[in-house]
């Protein structure tokens, strides 16, 4: 929201996805229905929503009541004092992100085919590695 002055941090989840995931707990009202808060930035930074919700201690057919609208849903459908998880995801549309999406599967480059980014992870020799250089030790004396 204000890239001038702060910085925004964020683990990542792997994904193919530029996707940012976001969770959470609440307890629904009298009525059995909950507004969800999400944090200030959300709609800017994020599209394209997927919601999950869960029950915790009991069933009840909880739903989204209303879509993601001013960085805030809410669910309805619970029981009055249940507990629900929820977790929203949403795909990255800030400029940063559609300005560098990432390519899913790419091609190696012909110095590289048959080789691995870390072989030891395999069980093979480092000698198997992209970056292995056979004259490393003849550079290191």
């Amino acid at each position: 929201m204000d890239p001038e002055h702060q910085y925004l941090n964020h683990s990542s989840v792997e994904s193919p996805d530029m996707m940012n995931v976001y969770n959470g707990n609440v307890i629904l009202d009298s009525r059995g229905e909950a507004i969800v808060e999400l944090p200030e930035y959300f709609e800017a930074l994020n599209q394209d929503f997927r919601y999950q919700l869960t029950c915790i201690g009991g069933f009840a057919p909880v739903y989204i009541a209303d879509k993601i609208q001013s960085n805030q849903f809410s669910i309805a459908g619970g029981q009055p004092g249940m507990e629900v998880s929820w977790m929203v995801t949403g795909i990255r549309h800030d400029p940063v992100a559609e300005a560098n999406r990432i390519v899913v599967e790419e091609n190696k480059k012909p110095n590289e085919v048959g080789k691995y980014l870390n072989p030891e992870a395999y069980g093979l020799p480092e000698s198997m590695g992209t970056a292995y250089d056979p004259k490393r030790e003849e550079y290191l004396r």
